[in-house]
């Protein structure tokens, strides 16, 4: 038989750096152990220090949970490889940063499973995009025809 779901939520933590502080909020009120879910998100994403992992909670009738990672945020990710704190006041007519289509290209593997698409130059023209409304150009334009 399978568990009821009393709710879905995703949570944006720092891996590795989830503590009952950060999540309470969010989970005591749905009656999980808070502890345990830090517990276990630490374990899952003490190999990928200093990124944001997203997480999606589960959360069932009888208080249990499952946590499923997702990949880094897009704008996260761009802004690690721009070596920016924040992007654009005005996109379009500023720039904040700068990264290149190999980098460009490295993010796209990143986030193709949780992309809409399975091609690698369609998640460039989805990550390429991103930046373009975060004011981070690509150098060596890649071209969005």
């Amino acid at each position: 038989m399978e568990k009821a779901i009393k709710r879905i939520m995703t949570i944006h933590l720092q891996a590795g750096k989830a503590n009952p502080a950060k999540v309470g909020k969010d989970l005591a009120p749905t009656g999980v152990n808070i502890l345990s879910f830090c517990n276990q998100y630490n374990e899952m994403t003490k190999s990928q220090l200093g990124f944001v992992i997203p997480a999606k909670v589960t959360i069932y009738d009888d208080r249990s949970f499952s946590v499923e990672l997702k990949t880094p945020p897009t704008a996260f990710l761009l802004k690690q490889y721009a070596g920016v704190e924040k992007g654009a006041a005005n996109p379009g007519k500023e720039v904040v940063g700068l990264i290149t289509p190999d980098q460009l290209r490295a993010i796209a593997k990143i986030k193709l499973p949780d992309l809409n698409t399975t091609r690698i130059d369609s998640a460039m023209k989805i990550i390429a995009a991103t930046a373009k409304n975060m004011g981070i150009e690509i150098g060596e334009q890649y071209s969005q025809e």
